[in-house]
Formats: structure tokens, sequence, C-alpha cells
């Protein structure tokens, strides 16, 4: 049977002035299920600009099978950046009413339904997907990856990762890809911002769940954060004229939305500027010294 979505290896069954025309010379089991990769057409073409020189009846030649603009299943032995179930990054080319179309290589874009997005993707953006066939059997993108990712990082506590921005959920937090494989949460507690989806990020693992996915952050450890953190505070009083009305019992949203910081974080670096007596800890605020 001929996959859809796959590479997988062909036989070339006839010439014609358009290309050959290939075949499958094995009813093996497919890596994905028959019912949702399989496609009826038995022959499939592999268009001329496509033909190796000197292939002839009876050879054999890996391509990858999809849908024309025209929704004939159709060869390629151009090797796309992902296959069927796999992840990759990849650019927006254009937007229109019913999605985005991006840029994978081959003759026809690949589309990213609306609903497949879990922020509006712009033209020129990178974003992370995995590839999906939908209920009218053609080719499609999701950004929705939790599921395609996995579990099974190589990494352990404190290491440093680099990862894309797929989704952020307020309710847990900014869901992270790290080296487009694996699958890491920054948990709510961390995100002082939402990032947005195909921001990439530096981290810095903090838990390596039992199943393997990774909680990480993007701030360093409260001692060598709180310089950094310091500095903001600092910053934000001197612009102020020297005093702001925030101290150790602001609520923690009017200080996140104020300094970027959590309530914790605020509370260590104003402790510290206290402690180097560069202000004050007033009982409704805090003063420049």
């Amino acid at each position: 049977m001929i996959m859809l979505g796959q590479m997988q290896t062909l036989t070339v069954c006839r010439s014609t002035e358009n290309g050959v025309y290939l075949e499958s010379k094995t009813d093996g089991t497919p890596s994905l299920s028959a019912d949702t990769a399989a496609i009826p057409e038995s022959r499939i073409l592999l268009p001329r600009n496509q033909v190796p020189e000197g292939i002839k009846h009876g050879d054999s030649i890996r391509v990858f099978v999809y849908r024309d603009s025209e929704d004939r299943a159709i060869a390629t032995t151009t090797v796309p950046p992902l296959t069927l179930g796999e992840t990759a990054v990849l650019t927006v080319k254009q937007t229109s009413a019913i999605g985005a179309f991006l840029d994978w290589g081959l003759a026809k874009d690949l589309l990213l339904p609306f609903k497949e997005q879990t922020a509006k993707v712009k033209e020129g953006e990178k974003v992370i997907v995995a590839l999906y066939i939908d209920k009218s059997g053609r080719l499609c993108a999701t950004m929705h990856v939790y599921d395609y990712l996995s579990g099974n990082a190589p990494y352990k506590k404190d290491d440093r990762v680099t990862g894309i921005v797929y989704e952020h959920i307020d309710e847990f937090g900014t869901y992270v890809a790290v080296d487009e494989l694996y699958s890491a949460l920054i948990p709510r507690r961390e995100v002082i911002t939402p990032l947005r989806p195909g921001t990439v990020i530096q981290a810095r693992v903090t838990k390596v769940q039992p199943d393997g996915r990774l909680e990480l952050s993007i701030r360093e450890k409260a001692y060598l954060q709180m310089d950094d953190d310091a500095e903001i505070v600092l910053r934000l009083l001197k612009e102020a004229g020297g005093y702001l009305p925030y101290h150790d019992k602001s609520n923690p949203e009017a200080i996140k939305a104020k300094f970027g910081l959590s309530k914790n974080a605020f509370k260590r670096a104003i402790g510290r500027l206290y402690k180097d007596s560069i202000l004050t800890l007033e009982e409704d605020g805090i003063r420049l010294n």
C-alpha cells in the first residue's frame, strides 16, 4: 500500500510524458495504521522534474507522498522537514481566510488551520508544528504538539536547555518543546509575562517529572538572579523620583505588573537593597536613600 505523509520506497511501473508512475511492492504493516495513512490509489505520479536520470521500469526509488493543489496524491524525491506524526519548526509563508500556509520545501505549502493554532500566527514567524491527516484526508499542521513530544529528555536538574514555545495556558503556564523534541513546561508560578508561541528561549531545568517531562525556569537561581532583580527595583525607584508605594505586603499581581517580578523575587530584591543601605523600608512603600 502507498502511505500518505511518509517516506517510502516505491517501484517504477510505467513511464509517461509527465513522469513515471510508482507502485508499492509490499503490503507490509506501515508505521501508522492503514486507515489513517493509506491512500486508495494503487499508483501515483512522480513528476518528470523529480525523476532521477537513468531510472527505468522496475527500479526502486525512495519518495515522500502528499497531495498537490488539485488534491491528487503525488510523489516527490524532496525530503520534507517532517513526516506524519513528527514535529519541526517551519516558517509562516502567508495567512488566509482558512488559516496559515507554512513553507516546508514542497510545491504545495502546508496548511495550518485556524483551529490548530495556539495563537494567531503572522507571516514570517517560525512555529513548531506536527504533521497530521485531517478528516478530509489532507495533510495539515497543528501547533498542539504536546502529544507528539517525547518525555524521555536526556537532561537532569540544573541543566541548561534551548526550546521553542508552542502554547501558553494561564492555568498551567507556558509549554515548550526542548530541542524541538522533548516536552517541557514553565510552570505558572515562573511565568511573569506570557511568552508568544514561536519564541526561542534559554532555560534551566528545575525538575524532571516521573514521566520524563521537564519543568523549566527562564530565571536564574535566586542567589544569581537577585542582583538583576535589585537593578530593576532600583531603576524604577529612580524613575519614580525615589519613592514607590510597594512593600512586602503588596498584592502579588500589582508587584508583577509594576516590576515584572514575582512577590518572592521582589522581597529578595528589596531586602538586598535595604541590607546595602540603598533604600529604606517604610510602612506604605520603599524610599531611595
